[in-house]
């Protein structure tokens, strides 16, 4: 099945709030160099997403193969137990919003940038799950990430990218040769139908961790992905 794509993705980031997150909100001067920039990043602004519907074809002890394409993780394998479709996707700010960061020279202004493109960022994730919902249906779901557990390692954003086919002619979105995604304000991933709830943080012990979404859960692992010994 193609992929498909979301582009003209609503972008109205609220100044007012990102002040207050940035701490700025009784500063009138940073604040009105703030809202001059949020008024470029929305003319600018394309957030992008796309994902595909895909079939899970067998499951071994550490990997599964999904339409010709091996992705290695115990972890993985678990959570699809009983899964047999999944939903491999990228997100991203877009490289408008990219290009025009790159160009600061101010560094607080390149720090706002930076909030700025996570809001993009977020604003793509939210159309593709709002898409998925209306669209496809899959119930309740849960993500992994190639890179946020060892178990799973970033390498495998090559697979999961074979999955979605050219993400770079797609959306402007392609891997370095390291793995990493440009534009960096970039999240690749897997969704799959799951009832029981799962965040990869609930295995990370990372602390602190500013995108932490989980309690970190001591020897969920052994209990839930290990091997049982024979």
């Amino acid at each position: 099945m193609n992929a498909t794509c979301l582009d003209g993705i609503a972008f109205d980031v609220d100044a007012d709030s990102l002040a207050q997150t940035m701490r700025i909100d009784g500063q009138p001067h940073y604040r009105e160099r703030l809202a001059r920039l949020v008024e470029e990043a929305r003319a600018i602004a394309r957030p992008r997403a796309m994902y595909r519907i895909a079939y899970i074809e067998s499951k071994g002890d550490d990997e599964v193969v999904i339409d010709g394409v091996t992705l290695k993780s115990r972890v993985l394998r678990v959570n699809l137990e009983e899964a047999h479709r999944v939903f491999p996707f990228v997100a991203t700010c877009g490289r408008e919003l990219e290009a025009w960061a790159r160009d600061m020279d101010d560094m607080l202004e390149r720090f706002w940038a930076d909030a700025i493109m996570e809001a993009a960022l977020r604003a793509a994730l939210g159309a593709l799950g709002e898409h998925l919902s209306t669209h496809v249906h899959p119930g309740r779901t849960a993500t992994m990430n190639p890179g946020s557990l060892q178990d799973w390692p970033l390498e495998q954003q090559r697979e999961l990218f074979r999955l979605l086919g050219d993400p770079r002619e797609a959306i402007g979105v392609e891997l370095t040769d390291t793995c990493l995604m440009v534009p960096i304000k970039s999240i690749s991933g897997l969704r799959f139908p799951r009832e029981v709830a799962y965040e990869n943080c609930q295995l990370c012990p990372r602390n602190p961790c500013p995108g932490r979404r989980a309690p970190y859960v001591p020897g969920l692992y052994e209990r839930r992905f290990a091997r049982t010994k024979t």
